[in-house]
């Protein structure tokens, strides 16, 4: 029987690799971690979910100064934003979450922490640092990273990516934001709120193209009042850059031209896999231009090895990556065939308003041919929405035609918060009559998901049927005739 150095060896520190090591290590498992950049956490916390959402709310206070007179408050009258300060917020944030991702932590739980650029030297072996390790199982996880320009006139130019904007040393008097999906819309919003005139151009004929174009259109709008320019149906046809101003040419579906100038420029059009130095292709992995190829127990071609994450391309969240590493561990350390299932993976865009989705949306039962019916309730009919001013949105629940909820969309404030209940709702297979029958404390916005579970069975207690059968079994006297005659007009 081969003898290896561990039983379990992680390439990549970000959620789904530190999900594995933690669960492994704890486990009894002897654990390596290898993460090549100076600190654990990945692109989510130093890149990505930590620092926008930070610069979300610091863009939304701002915003909000500008909003009191709505709110019966004097007008306030704010200085411009000193964007390196904003910065060193996001910095201060950083800092504090990464106690949580420490190296001193893992080393606690067991594991053994290097840092370097680890490449395969076989199935069960890698080089790194001038040293080789060895282990039964290895796991994949080195996530992915912003993809390159897809016109190539864009490599003639000076453009920054996610890992860029959160350290700007100031805040950009105009910004293009190339790309529609949730990174872009994040940080167009947050950059135009802060006091940047951003321009967004996208290719197709919508924002976030993965959503039901209603509640994608419902957050553009507030961003075009925002006074983000968005530029659909449009692509990139040239370049170019002169005294750091960059020019660039889009055209419209109908052959129209215009050139944009800007100073800075935001490339933000998808995702690519972190596998360029891994050399997997030495000892024959199977990927695509969108990740490694796994099964749904998440093995590559090699059994032994996995690959949750960006890495595999499937969903491209954190709570994705961590579930995924949850699945891992289950059949790597277990030895338990657990399958991935995301039938019910929730999302957000953390716009204001957000959209959040779990499930089949109205985009995706259609193009599977499946037969559903939409049930929706506005924000504009919530209590507290009317209260806090944030009456644009709504709830959409999907059924499938034995009435059972197949997908929640939600556009509105707080949209990913109350999502949670659905979560809770649908993987515990909770029947809407429970739902409709809670008590939620009034007001609240989470009413508008009883709301819409209560729209929906109000159909079923107050049909004709169930009036005529309570009329006959106990002798009911139906409405009074003409009951809204005495009512002065």
């Amino acid at each position: 029987m081969a003898k290896y150095d561990f039983d379990i060896g992680i390439i990549g520190g970000g959620a789904a690799g530190l999900t594995v090591t933690a669960g492994a290590s704890q486990l009894g498992a002897r654990t390596l971690l290898v993460e090549k950049e100076p600190h654990l956490g990945g692109d989510c916390l130093h890149y990505g979910c930590v620092p926008s959402k930070t610069l979300i709310r610091s863009a939304h206070v701002y915003h909000q100064l500008s909003k009191t007179t709505e709110y019966g408050l004097p007008e306030v009258k704010a200085d411009p934003v000193d964007f390196r300060l904003v910065a060193d917020r996001i910095r201060s944030v950083i800092e504090t979450i990464q106690v949580h991702d420490s190296v001193e932590r893992f080393c606690k739980l067991g594991a053994q922490v290097e840092f370097g650029e680890a490449e395969f030297i076989d199935e069960h072996t890698i080089r790194l640092n001038s040293k080789t390790h060895s282990a039964k199982y290895w796991v994949i996880a080195t996530g992915s990273s912003p993809a390159g320009p897809r016109v190539e006139a864009l490599n003639d130019i000076e453009y920054i990516t996610n890992k860029e904007i959160f350290s700007l040393d100031s805040l950009p008097e105009k910004m293009i934001v190339l790309g529609a999906g949730p990174i872009a819309m994040e940080m167009a919003q947050s950059f135009q709120r802060l006091g940047s005139q951003v321009v967004v151009v996208q290719r197709s004929g919508q924002i976030l193209s993965k959503e039901d174009k209603d509640l994608a259109d419902t957050v553009m709008h507030i961003l075009q009042e925002d006074g983000v320019e968005i530029l659909l149906n449009t692509s990139v046809v040239d370049a170019k850059q002169e005294n750091g101003i960059k020019s660039i040419t889009v055209e419209g579906t109908d052959g129209s031209r215009a050139v944009y100038k800007a100073d800075t420029v935001l490339l933000a059009q998808g995702r690519t896999p972190n596998t360029g130095s891994l050399g997997l292709e030495k000892i024959d992995v199977s990927m695509t231009p969108g990740g490694i190829t796994v099964d749904n127990r998440l093995r590559t071609s090699h059994k032994h090895i996995y690959a949750p994450g960006d890495v595999n391309g499937a969903f491209q969240f954190t709570h994705a990556a961590g579930y995924e590493g949850g699945v891992v561990i289950t059949n790597a350390v277990f030895h338990l065939p657990r399958k991935t299932d995301y039938t019910l993976m929730p999302w957000c865009t953390y716009t204001d308003p957000e959209l959040a989705s779990i499930g089949m949306n109205e985009k995706r039962a259609k193009k599977e041919g499946i037969e559903y019916t939409v049930w929706t309730e506005e924000f504009s009919g919530n209590d507290r929405a009317l209260a806090e001013g944030r009456k644009i949105g709504k709830i959409k629940m999907l059924l499938n035609e034995k009435e059972k909820v197949i997908g929640v969309q939600i556009a509105g404030p707080r949209a990913g918060d109350l999502l949670g209940e659905w979560v809770a709702v649908l993987g515990g297979g909770v029947k809407l009559s429970t739902l409709a029958g809670t008590v939620h404390p009034y007001p609240t916005l989470g009413e508008i998901n009883k709301k819409v579970a209560g729209t929906f069975l109000s159909t079923k207690i107050f049909s004709d049927r169930v009036k005529k059968g309570l009329k006959l079994f106990f002798q009911l006297k139906g409405p009074a005739e003409d009951p809204c005659s005495k009512i002065k007009k």
